[in-house]
C-alpha cells in the first residue's frame, strides 16, 4: 500500500465527533459544532469552548453533549478552541439547567447566562489591524490627518483597540474615522477574545537550595559582611521561615516588615536575587482569608434536640421537611448541628439565605465553626471571587456553601443537605431577566437530583409550604418557644387617626412611638424603625396646582432623595435634579408627600438630637462592605437607632435591641396583590422578632389608621395558625395558590396601542384553547410603563389536578409563535412568568 493509499484509508475509518453547545443567547436549542480531529481528546461534556455563531459573533459556550450525528438543517462549523482541561459544569447541572428552561419557559442559553459566573465568560474587545492587501506607502488614497495618525500607528503595532485609538486621537467618538478607513479597505475589524477570570498571584522568595548545605550559610554570612541591608534581609528571612519545611516568604510582607527600626530594602533584595542567593517566583493564592477548621460543638437545648430528632425521623420518610420555628427559637443552631452531621458523613451542604444582608452575621457565626470548609457565594463578591468559590466547589475545597439564590447554580456533585432559611421570602424569586425562577423551588428539584434532604425553615412559612406540610407531602416540625430566656415582645397599636385628632402625634410619629424611643434611649437600649420604602419621600408635589414630577420612561412618580438633592425612578434608574419651581405653573411652593427611610432618618435625628441614627436600605448598602460596616457598628453599640427597609426584618440577631417600630403598616396591607396580607403578616412578625432577643422582654409599636384589621390582631398574638386558616380559606374560595398554578404573561411594546392589541389577540388565542375562566385579563398592571415600554398583563389560572402543565405551556408558546408571524405585532415582546408571585 502506498503512503497516499494508507493516508486515505486512515481518514476513512477516523471518527468525526460533534458537540451540542449551550450558547448564552436566547435560542431554543443547543447548537451543533464539529470537533477538529486534533481536539478529539480535549472535548468533554461541561467544558467551555469558543465558537463562531452567525457570520460575525464569537461566543463562549459549554459542551452539553458529545455525539457522532451531524445536524440535518445546517452545516456544522468547527469549534475554535477548548478552554478547559476539566469541565466547569457537571452533567447533573446540565440536566438541572434544562429542567429550569422547560419549567420556567425560557431558553437553555438564558439559564446558562445567569448560572455561569461572569468571570467564567469570555469578554471580547473590538480591535482594528491593517488590511492584509493594503500597502500604506504604495497607496494613492487620500487620508485625513487623524486617519494618517491611525494608519501610521498601526504600521508600528499589530493592532489597536477602540480605546487606544480614542486616546491616540484625543477624542471620544471615533466611529466616523473607523467607518471611513473600513470603507477605503485599509483596515479590518476583529474581536479579540479574552478570559475574564484572573487568579490572584503572590510574589514569594526562598533561599536557593545550594545555601542549605552544611557550612554554606556561614559562608554566605561571611560574604555579606559589610553589607548590612542585605544581611538584614537574610536574617529576617531565616527568623520567619522553617527552612526545610516552609521555606517560602511573601515578598511584599518581607519588604514591609519593620526590622532594626525601618523597612527592609527592596533594592537589596533584588541584588540578592540577582546574585542567586534568593529566587523569586509567583504562586496562585486564594482571595479569601484563611480560617481555622475548629468544628466547635453546638450545644442544643432539650427542645432543640427534640426538634432535631423529629427532623431526622421526618427525613426517613420525606425528602422535604418544614421547620416552623418562631422568631428567636434557635433555628440557626439546629441548622449548624445538622450541617455538622452531614459533613461528617462526607456530603456537601448548601445553606440558602434570601438576602446578602443576612450573610454578614450568619457567616461570622459559621466561620467560627466550619472555618475553611465553608464558602460564601453572593452578588457583592467580585467576578474573580465568585469564580474562586465555583472552582472551590468543583475541586472539593468547599464542602459547605452559604449563599443567596444564585448559589443553586454551583457545581455540586454530592449534595446531602439543602437548608432554605426564611423559605417564605420573596427574595428567592428572580423577576428579571429570565429565567424567572424561585430558588426555594429549584432547591427541591436539586435535592431530588442528588437524593439530598431539603429543610425549609421559617417563623412565618409561606401558604404553599404550610399547605403541603399539612397535606403530608412535606414533613412538619415545630419550635414554639424562644431560645434560652427570650420572650416574645409586647405589642402596642398606635391609632394614627386618634393621634391626629387629639394632636398627640409629632408629624407622622405617634406619641406611643416617641415615648417608647425615649425610654429605650434612657435605658441605653437600641431601636429598629421599619419602613418598607426607601428614599426621602415617595414624591413631591406643587402646593398650588398639584403637579407631581413623573419619570419620562415609566408610569410612576419620581422619588425624592434628599441626600443627593435629586428625583429618582426606582424602576429604570432615571434621575434629575430637584426643581426649584413647579414646571406646570411656576410656583415655588413644592412640598414632599409621605415618608421614605431617608426622611425618617432626618426626622428621628431632629426629634432625638443626641441619638446616633443610621439608615440601612438599598441606597446605603450599594458598596461591597457597607452591609458589614452598618451591622458591625450596630452590634458594637455605635448606633442607637437603625432605620431600614425589609433588610432589617430578616434574621438579624442583636443583643441590645428592645424596641421595634413599624412605621406604616397600612401601605403594605392595602397593596393590590392577593399576597398582601400574607407578606404584611410575615414582614411584621419577622421585624417584631428583632426585639427582646435575650433575657429582656421587647416592645413593638405598630402605627396604623385601621386598628380593627384582623391581620393586626393575628400579628400581635403571634397567631400564625389563625392567620393561616383564614387566609387559606380565602385562597380556596377565589382559586389562588396553593389550590391553583399561576402563569403570568407580560406583553411589552414601545407603542401603547400595539401592546394592547398584542395582549388582546394573545388573550383570545389562549381563551380558545383553555377557556375564558382560566384566563384573566388582559389588563394594565399597576405600573403600566417601564423603561419606555408599555405593559399589559394576563394571568393564567390552572387547577392543579385537572390540567397538564406541560400542555398548557406548549399552547402558550405556540400562541406566541403565531402572533410573532404578524408583521405589525413583531415589535411586541411576550414574556412568560411561571409561579409569578
Amino acid at each position: 500500500m502506498s503512503q497516499l493509499e494508507f493516508h486515505t484509508a486512515t481518514e476513512e475509518i477516523r471518527q468525526t465527533w460533534f458537540v451540542d453547545v449551550i450558547l448564552p443567547v436566547p435560542i431554543p436549542k443547543m447548537f451543533t459544532y464539529r470537533v477538529p480531529h486534533d481536539m478529539d481528546e480535549l472535548v468533554q461534556t461541561g467544558c467551555r469552548v469558543i465558537v463562531q455563531f452567525g457570520s460575525r459573533k464569537i461566543l463562549t459556550g459549554v459542551i452539553g453533549r458529545i455525539h457522532e450525528t451531524p445536524p440535518e438543517k445546517y452545516e456544522a462549523k468547527y469549534i475554535l478552541e477548548v478552554l478547559d482541561d476539566e469541565p466547569v459544569i457537571n452533567e447533573i447541572q446540565i440536566v438541572l439547567f434544562q429542567w429550569i428552561a422547560d419549567y420556567y419557559m425560557c431558553t437553555l442559553g438564558e439559564v446558562l447566562n445567569i448560572a455561569l459566573p461572569t468571570g467564567l465568560k469570555l469578554s471580547s474587545e473590538s480591535k482594528v489591524q491593517l488590511h492584509p492587501h493594503f500597502d500604506y506607502y504604495e497607496s494613492d488614497l487620500e487620508f485625513s490627518d487623524k486617519e494618517t495618525i491611525v494608519l501610521e500607528t498601526l504600521i508600528k503595532n499589530d493592532s489597536l483597540s477602540y480605546g487606544e485609538i480614542s486616546k491616540l486621537l484625543n477624542q471620544k467618538s471615533i466611529y466616523t474615522i473607523i467607518k471611513s478607513l473600513v470603507y477605503k479597505e485599509t483596515i479590518i475589524i476583529f474581536e479579540e477574545v479574552k478570559e475574564k477570570y484572573r487568579p490572584k498571584k503572590e510574589s514569594r522568595i526562598r533561599l536557593r537550595p545550594q545555601w542549605l548545605a552544611k557550612n554554606e550559610l556561614e559562608k554566605l554570612f561571611n560574604e555579606l559582611a559589610g553589607k548590612p541591608k542585605q544581611e538584614a534581609i537574610l536574617l529576617h528571612y531565616l527568623q520567619n521561615v522553617q527552612v526545610f519545611n516552609q521555606p517560602e516568604l511573601n515578598k511584599n510582607g518581607l519588604i514591609k516588615s519593620s526590622f532594626t527600626g525601618g523597612d527592609l530594602s527592596d533594592s537589596s533584595l533584588r541584588t540578592l536575587v540577582k546574585h542567586e542567593v534568593f529566587e523569586e517566583f509567583e504562586v496562585i493564592v486564594s482571595r479569601f482569608d484563611s480560617y481555622d477548621n475548629s468544628l466547635a460543638e453546638v450545644n442544643l437545648t432539650e427542645t432543640q434536640l427534640k426538634a432535631k430528632e423529629e427532623i431526622l425521623t421526618s427525613f426517613k420518610e420525606k425528602d422535604v421537611t418544614l421547620l416552623h420555628g418562631i422568631t428567636g427559637s434557635g433555628k440557626t443552631e439546629l441548622y449548624i448541628s445538622l450541617i455538622q452531621d452531614a459533613l461528617e458523613g462526607g456530603s456537601q451542604i448548601l445553606y440558602l439565605l434570601p438576602e446578602i444582608a443576612l450573610t454578614t452575621q450568619i457567616v461570622s457565626r459559621l466561620r467560627k465553626i466550619f472555618g475553611d470548609k465553608m464558602g460564601v457565594y453572593h452578588s457583592k463578591f467580585s467576578d474573580n471571587e465568585r469564580v474562586e468559590v465555583w472552582k472551590g466547589v468543583l475541586s472539593g475545597r468547599y464542602q459547605f456553601v452559604v449563599g443567596v439564590r444564585s448559589a443553586i447554580f454551583l457545581p455540586f456533585d454530592n449534595l446531602g443537605l439543602i437548608v432554605v432559611d426564611e423559605e417564605h421570602e420573596s427574595s428567592y424569586k428572580q423577576y428579571d431577566p429570565a429565567p424567572r425562577y424561585n430558588a426555594r423551588d429549584v432547591a427541591m428539584m436539586i435535592g431530588s437530583q442528588h437524593h439530598a434532604k431539603v429543610l425549609l425553615g421559617s417563623a412565618t412559612p409561606s401558604m404553599e409550604s404550610q399547605y403541603q406540610a399539612r397535606q403530608g407531602k412535606y414533613g412538619l416540625v415545630k419550635l414554639t418557644t424562644r431560645f434560652g430566656a427570650g420572650q416574645l415582645p409586647d405589642f402596642v397599636v398606635a391609632d394614627m387617626i386618634r393621634e391626629k385628632n387629639k394632636k398627640l402625634s409629632k408629624g407622622e410619629f405617634s406619641s406611643e412611638l416617641i415615648n417608647a424611643i425615649n425610654q429605650a434611649l434612657e435605658n441605653k437600649e437600641q431601636v429598629i424603625i421599619f419602613q418598607n420604602r426607601r428614599g426621602y419621600s415617595p414624591y413631591i408635589t406643587c402646593g398650588e396646582c398639584g403637579w407631581i414630577p413623573k419619570c419620562n420612561s415609566c408610569a410612576v412618580s419620581l422619588t425624592y432623595h434628599q441626600y443627593r438633592k435629586e428625583l429618582r425612578c426606582h424602576y429604570c434608574g432615571y434621575k434629575e435634579p430637584l426643581p426649584n419651581t413647579c414646571e406646570a405653573c411656576g410656583a415655588t411652593h413644592l412640598k414632599t408627600i409621605g415618608f421614605g427611610t431617608e426622611k425618617l432618618e432626618e426626622e428621628i435625628s431632629l426629634l432625638f438630637p443626641l441619638a446616633r441614627v443610621q439608615r440601612m436600605d438599598l441606597d446605603t448598602t450599594r458598596k461591597k462592605r457597607s452591609y458589614d460596616t452598618i451591622i458591625s457598628d450596630f452590634e458594637q453599640g455605635n448606633i442607637d437607632i437603625l432605620v431600614g427597609t425589609q433588610m432589617v426584618s430578616k434574621g438579624l440577631d442583636f443583643d441590645n435591641v428592645n424596641l421595634v417600630g413599624i412605621f406604616d403598616i397600612d401601605r403594605m396591607l392595602y397593596f393590590p396583590d392577593f399576597r398582601s396580607f400574607e407578606r404584611t403578616f410575615q414582614l411584621s412578625t419577622q421585624v417584631s422578632g428583632r426585639a427582646g432577643r435575650r433575657d429582656k422582654k421587647g416592645k413593638v409599636v405598630i402605627q396604623t389608621r385601621n386598628t380593627d384589621q384582623p391581620v393586626l390582631k393575628q400579628i400581635i398574638t403571634n397567631g400564625y395558625n389563625q392567620f393561616y386558616e383564614s387566609e387559606i380559606a380565602e385562597r380556596q374560595t377565589h382559586h389562588y395558590p396553593p389550590f391553583t398554578r399561576l402563569i403570568g404573561v407580560i406583553v411589552k411594546n414601545r407603542d401603547a396601542k400595539l401592546a394592547s392589541l398584542t395582549a388582546v389577540k394573545l388573550g383570545n388565542l389562549i381563551k380558545e384553547k383553555l377557556g375564558t375562566k382560566r384566563v384573566l385579563g388582559p389588563e394594565e398592571p399597576v405600573i403600566s410603563k417601564i423603561r419606555n415600554e408599555f405593559l399589559m398583563e394576563l394571568i393564567i389560572k390552572l387547577e392543579r389536578s385537572q390540567v397538564s402543565l406541560s400542555k398548557v405551556k406548549h399552547i402558550l408558546l405556540e400562541a406566541r409563535l403565531e402572533l410573532m408571524q404578524e408583521k405589525e405585532l413583531k415589535t411586541s415582546k411576550i414574556i412568560f412568568d411561571v409561579d409569578p408571585y
